[in-house]
C-alpha cells in the first residue's frame, strides 16, 4: 500500500472539515475564508438558483456560547436593513449539527487593498462618507460595531461600500437570543474587563475592557483611526494600552483640516470626540464642499485660500469679465 501524499492528506482533511449540506436547499461550492469561529463557504441555493455565502461554525457539537455569538451576529445584521450592510437570508442547523447563517454573496476590493492602489484623496473621502453613513444607521438602530477597520470595509465594482464583519457588534440594550434547533441560548453580553477589537483602532475605553463605557463615540474613535489610514496609508501607532494614537505633528501630505478632524475623532476623552458618526461624516462633507471644518481654526490667509478654491469658477468668470471690459475701454480710447 503506497503512502498518501501531503496533497492527498490535505484533500482528505478538507473533505472531513467540510460541513454536511445534504438534505438542505444549499449545494456547497467552495470555501471562501476561515476565521476564529468557523468558515465561510460559497453555496448555491437550489430553490432560488442563486449563489450565497454561508457562515458555518467549525464544531459539529458547538458550545452554547459559540452558537449564541453566531446567532447574535446573524440577528444584528438581519435588523440592519441598509445598502451598506450585507443582508442575511436564513439561519439554521445542518444535518451534522453545525449552526450556520446564509447571507448575500459580495465581491469587491477590501478598503486596505484599494488604498494601496493610490486613489485620489477626494475618492477616499467619498468612500469614508459612505462608511460614516452606514455606521450612523447602525447606531440609530442601537448597534455598535466595535471592530471598524479597513479590512472590514468592502468596495464593490460599482462603487458600493459595505461595512462587514459584525461578529463583535454590541447591542446598546443586550438581548438574549431565542434557541435554535434545541440548542439552549445564553446571554451574548460581553463581560466587563474583556478586551475585544483590533489594536490601533480600538478606543481607549474599549482597550481597557470597559464594556459599559462603549457607545457610539467608541465607533467614532475607530472611524478616526480609519480616516488616519485613508490619509496616510498606515494605521495609527498603537499606544501601550492598545488604542490608536492620532497624528500630533503636521504631515505635509495631509491637509491640516483633515488631520485636525482625525485628531478630534480620536480624542482620548469620549466627550471631546464628535458626538456621532453623522456629525463626523458632515465634517468631511464640509471639507469636500470647501466649507470651514469645525475642528480646525484657520488663519486669515488659509481662509482666503480656501474661499478662493471654493469659488474659483465664479472668481474666474468675474475676472474674465473685468479683463474684457478693461480691454474694451483701452481699445475705445485709441
Amino acid at each position: 500500500m503506497s503512502p498518501i501524499s501531503d496533497a492527498g492528506l490535505e484533500r482528505l482533511r478538507r473533505a472531513a472539515d467540510a460541513p454536511d449540506f445534504s438534505g438542505t436547499r444549499y449545494e456547497l461550492l467552495e470555501p471562501l475564508g476561515r476565521g476564529g469561529m468557523g468558515a465561510v463557504y460559497l453555496a448555491r441555493d437550489r430553490e432560488l438558483g442563486r449563489e450565497l455565502a454561508l457562515k458555518v461554525l467549525g464544531d459539529p457539537d458547538p458550545a452554547p456560547a459559540a452558537v449564541d455569538r453566531l446567532l447574535a451576529e446573524a440577528r444584528i445584521i438581519a435588523r440592519l436593513e441598509h445598502p451598506g450592510i450585507v443582508p442575511v437570508h436564513d439561519a439554521g442547523r445542518l444535518p451534522d449539527g453545525r449552526v450556520y447563517y446564509a447571507m448575500k454573496r459580495v465581491s469587491g476590493t477590501r478598503l486596505d487593498a484599494l488604498v494601496r492602489q493610490g486613489p485620489p484623496l477626494v475618492e477616499r473621502l467619498r468612500l469614508f462618507e459612505r462608511v460614516c453613513e452606514t455606521v450612523a444607521f447602525a447606531h440609530a438602530s442601537g448597534v455598535i460595531h466595535r471592530d471598524l477597520k479597513p479590512e472590514n470595509v468592502m468596495v464593490g465594482a460599482f462603487g458600493e461600500v459595505l461595512v462587514m464583519d459584525w461578529g463583535l457588534a454590541k447591542l446598546q440594550a443586550e438581548e438574549v437570543p431565542a434557541p435554535l434547533g434545541g440548542v439552549p441560548a445564553g446571554s451574548t453580553a460581553t463581560q466587563e474587563g474583556t478586551v475585544q477589537g483590533t489594536p490601533g483602532y480600538m478606543s481607549p475605553e474599549q482597550a481597557r475592557g470597559e464594556i459599559g463605557a462603549i457607545d457610539a463615540r467608541s465607533d467614532v474613535f475607530a472611524l478616526g483611526a480609519l480616516l488616519h489610514f485613508l490619509l496616510t496609508g498606515t494605521p495609527p501607532a498603537s499606544a501601550p494600552s492598545g488604542h490608536g494614537l492620532a497624528p500630533t505633528r503636521p504631515d505635509p501630505a495631509v491637509p491640516a483640516a483633515l488631520a485636525a478632524a482625525c485628531r478630534h475623532a480620536m480624542a482620548l476623552d469620549p466627550a471631546q470626540r464628535y458626538a456621532s458618526a453623522t456629525e463626523f461624516g458632515a465634517e468631511i462633507q464640509r471639507y469636500l464642499s470647501g466649507a470651514a471644518v469645525h475642528a480646525y481654526r484657520e488663519n486669515a490667509l488659509q481662509r482666503l485660500a480656501r474661499l478662493g478654491r471654493r469659488y474659483r469658477t465664479p472668481i474666474a468668470l468675474v475676472g474674465a469679465y473685468l479683463l474684457m471690459r478693461l480691454l474694451l475701454v483701452l481699445f475705445a480710447r485709441r
